[in-house]
């Protein structure tokens, strides 16, 4: 085997050493921007790549997202550019759907065509508002406005509405929306390892009208708590319950191998989105949602 190559025990993976933590930098660079830590592209990375077909690959992904999260969720923290409330209401709704999404994986759908079926027509309807929103939009923001408080403001905050002002504009969400939101997608990422970031920023911005420089960090956030507790689910309790020739553990090495690449390619994306216009961030939340819903039906049709 050469130098370069290296064989991570748990899943059997044999790949260049540097390969997947350079992969999870470049993607997670760009998603970053829009909220996305990028896992929903690492996934098929590892199973139509580096040929990790197992139900452990879910855990494997949200690993990298526990790793790589932080450095963005810092440069979001240090900014005031995070909604505390909508972070909180989306963590505690994902959770439970987390914890049904892990069962689901591994029970019902271990070839999961229909169910993905049903995920990729409702993101591509989501790429398909925000494209709407570019189009009729006159004017769009070339990033965050220099003379206008670019802190989020929160100003109410209860179980009915989170309503907070941001570059001197009031925008207010459902609590109880939000919360089922989430609840859906903790199913879908526990289901398949995506933390749910991928489909909530997306959502918050296309159908709530909330801004995309605000809507980044509380998703990354929500993203983060629910893929510490989705490891734990998969490591700890999901191994008692299946049989032992379907492998459920994550394969730590390269769940850390990609989140190191992770940390410094979100933090990065961090860093630039406040300088990206509205529209470019937009693109990529729809480029990112498009892949991932044309996979999803294709895959039903496609075996």
């Amino acid at each position: 085997m050469p130098i370069a190559m290296i064989t991570f025990p748990v899943s059997g993976v044999e790949t260049y050493w540097w390969l997947p933590g350079l992969v999870a930098l470049a993607i997670s660079f760009f998603t970053s921007t829009g909220g996305l830590s990028g896992a929903f592209l690492l996934l098929p990375f590892q199973v139509s790549i580096l040929g990790f077909n197992s139900p452990a690959v879910s855990p494997t992904n949200l690993i990298f997202n526990v790793f790589a999260i932080p450095g963005g969720l810092y440069r979001y923290i240090k900014e005031k550019r995070m909604v505390w409330p909508i972070a909180a209401v989306t963590t505690v709704g994902t959770l439970p759907g987390l914890l049904i999404g892990a069962f689901v994986r591994v029970y019902l759908f271990s070839d999961p065509r229909i169910f993905k079926l049903f995920v990729g027509i409702v993101l591509g309807y989501v790429g398909l508002r925000l494209s709407h929103g570019i189009m009729a939009k006159q004017k769009t923001i070339s990033g965050m406005q220099e003379g206008k408080n670019q802190e989020v403001i929160v100003k109410r905050a209860d179980w009915k509405m989170i309503v907070y002002d941001f570059q001197e504009r009031e925008y207010r969400i459902s609590s109880i929306s939000l919360f089922l939101l989430a609840l859906i997608v903790g199913v879908i990422g526990g289901a398949y390892g995506i933390g749910g970031g991928a489909i909530i920023s997306p959502f918050l911005v296309a159908i709530f009208g909330l801004p995309v420089y605000t809507v980044a960090g509380a998703a990354l956030m929500g993203t983060l708590v629910t893929s510490a507790a989705g490891i734990l689910v998969y490591q700890f309790f999901m191994p008692l319950l299946t049989p032992d020739h379907i492998a459920v553990a994550p394969d730590w090495l390269l769940g850390l191998s990609m989140g190191i690449g992770g940390l410094l390619g979100i933090y990065l994306g961090a860093r630039l989105q406040k300088f990206l216009p509205e529209k470019l961030i937009k693109v990529i939340l729809i480029i990112s949602v498009g892949i991932v819903s044309i996979r999803y039906i294709s895959s039903f049709f496609i075996r």
